[in-house]
């Protein structure tokens, strides 16, 4: 059986990297939400801080459907995933997302483990503002951040497997090496209750 390992937070908290130091410990491809994003946003010279016009999540939201059914029918190896979202609480595109995933998991006989990570707003703002983050098409609006982590919440999608790991003071390995403790529990069958990490 394989795992979808859904991380999830706001801009700047580290998905990607937290990721990709998760893959050198547990065999998975990255499947980044910029993956979906960008061949859109670069049509648009998308510059991080003005707002994008109405309906374009629409053609992500294509983009990251024809991924994950090509992932269900190739069954690619190795049979982990560790996917990124966003994934902001009460937002319909974000369920609409998460829903995504889930049902690909399925389709897929996958473990699917959500994981929601957290970051104060001061660190998040100095996270969100790094250069590399431009190069990618990422939001590097520091107001944004932190107008974000006050008003909103990351999605919780009240999935029995869910791990909140609050990354605020932790580095990428030791959040990576949380993360895998819980798989390796989610896996054994020794779930319990969730962590606040």
């Amino acid at each position: 059986m394989g795992v979808f390992v859904l991380l999830m937070g706001f801009p700047g908290v580290g998905k990607l990297t937290i990721a990709t130091e998760l893959s050198s410990l547990f065999p998975a491809k990255i499947i980044d939400n910029h993956w979906f994003n960008n061949p859109i946003l670069r049509l648009l010279d998308d510059d991080g801080t003005t707002p994008l016009p109405p309906g374009v999540w629409e053609y992500t939201a294509r983009v990251r459907q024809a991924v994950l059914d090509a992932i269900v029918v190739y069954r690619p190896a190795p049979a982990n995933f560790i996917f990124t979202h966003a994934g902001i609480a009460g937002d319909e595109r974000s369920a609409r997302t998460f829903q995504q995933i889930c049902d690909a998991a399925r389709q897929y006989e996958a473990l699917l483990v959500p994981v929601r990570l957290l970051c104060d707003a001061e660190e998040l703002a100095r996270r969100v503002s790094t250069p590399t983050r431009r190069e990618r098409l990422k939001s590097t609006d520091v107001q944004a951040s932190i107008d974000k982590s006050r008003q909103a919440r990351v999605l919780d999608p009240k999935h029995r497997f869910t791990l909140d790991l609050d990354v605020t003071s932790k580095t990428a390995q030791a959040s990576a090496a949380a993360i895998l403790h819980h798989v390796t529990r989610v896996i054994a069958g020794d779930f319990g209750c969730r962590s606040n990490g």
